[in-house]
């Protein structure tokens, strides 16, 4: 009997129209749709193959007022701006050839030419928005079963083609994959681990972000680093110190981080967290939260002074890294201190740096008996005036 996708999503008023304008069997979903439906996880992203070339892509959905923009269209990728959602088209490929940092494509006709340069059986899955038949070429089917991540062909020629595969692997594995990983594609992926350095800092550090953001990638990375594969792309790590982190995190329901687990990989030094953040092109608050994370202690202190004084996220970060408690911060917002340098001077004080240290003192004993309210202050001004009268 011939397995059929069924699935709320494929029901959406704004994917018929756009079926509709592509024509009757122009069009196959592909990819994560397919794959996460079988799978029985919410899908985020929709995309479709079709035989037609990208001008004719445009021209059809011109004819039916469907907005669209030519994101990748010299690889055939037209993106369609629908009302739930965009939906990449992309049409039927092969590889002419490739040098394992992009490949060069043609144009094809047939699906199972575009399935065969995909790189895993189960990203090679294809359904018909009609009837839902799955078109399933490689075993995808069959390996999405058994939750076994293979390589679609020869793992190492898969490799070779595109070194980021290397990553890819790992993080699909950590998310799909069972604890039995494929023996040749972990053979392929230590042997050519060293094709990692050919390619763009900014590609290994988003796939890395992506691995570092699932639920529990620990066990994965640990088998990266027995493998040779993570002493390639992040050296420094620890990953025994990720492990660490993220039972604590489970342990006290915090949601899942990739930068916070990227910090406990790394040795709690600013410099060094520093060039992995410029290393792995993350953003400038990117790279001041690790550093801010790197500038940890042992002891981290009171919660919410140090929420106070970081930040909630940066606060949470070292918290979380030192297996302290988080609790503290539950529900509780992050006070204003209620005090203003007019209202010292106006006590006489003469503008100028000493109402700067008045304010600092008063804020330090403010936060040092957690934040008390206002009239407490006024009390701990009167002090401080009082002491350097």
């Amino acid at each position: 009997m011939t397995e059929r996708l069924s699935a709320p999503w494929m029901e959406r008023e704004d994917l018929r129209a756009l079926i509709a304008a592509l024509g009757a069997g122009n069009a196959r979903y592909v990819g994560g749709a397919v794959r996460d439906t079988l799978l029985g996880i919410e899908v985020k992203d929709v995309d479709i193959a079709t035989p037609l070339l990208p001008d004719q892509v445009v021209t059809r959905l011109n004819a039916t007022q469907i907005r669209s923009v030519p994101t990748g269209i010299e690889h055939g990728t037209v993106t369609a701006l629908l009302a739930e959602g965009p939906v990449e088209i992309t049409t039927l490929r092969h590889d002419v050839s490739t040098d394992g940092r992009r490949a060069t494509v043609a144009f094809a006709s047939e699906w199972q030419d575009d399935a065969a340069r995909r790189d895993f059986t189960i990203n090679a899955l294809y359904a018909d928005p009609a009837s839902g038949e799955i078109f399933d070429w490689f075993g995808g089917r069959d390996d999405l079963t058994a939750r076994r991540l293979r390589f679609i062909g020869d793992a190492r020629q898969r490799i070779r083609e595109d070194h980021l595969r290397i990553l890819r692997y790992f993080r699909f594995q950590a998310r799909f994959g069972s604890q039995l990983a494929d023996p040749e594609a972990e053979a392929a992926c230590a042997e050519l681990a060293a094709t990692l350095k050919g390619l763009s800092r900014e590609r290994v550090g988003m796939e890395m972000m992506n691995l570092l953001g699932l639920p529990d990638p620990a066990p994965t990375v640990a088998r990266m680093a027995e493998l040779g594969v993570l002493a390639v792309v992040l050296p420094e790590a620890d990953v025994a110190a990720l492990a660490r982190l993220i039972a604590e995190e489970h342990r006290q329901a915090a949601k899942p981080d990739a930068l916070r687990r990227l910090a406990a990989l790394l040795p709690a030094e600013v410099p060094l967290a520093e060039g992995v953040a410029s290393r792995f092109r993350l953003s400038g608050a990117q790279k001041k939260r690790l550093a801010m994370a790197a500038g940890r202690s042992a002891v981290p202190g009171d919660s919410r002074a140090l929420a106070y004084r970081l930040g909630r996220e940066a606060a949470l970060d070292r918290l979380l890294l030192t297996g302290a408690e988080t609790a503290a911060l539950t529900d509780w917002q992050i006070p204003t201190f209620p005090l203003k340098g007019g209202e010292i001077v106006a006590r006489g004080v003469s503008a100028g740096p000493q109402v700067a240290r008045i304010l600092q003192a008063v804020e330090a004993r403010w936060v040092a008996e957690g934040f008390p309210d206002q009239s407490r202050v006024a009390t701990l001004l009167d002090t401080e005036l009082k002491a350097q009268a």
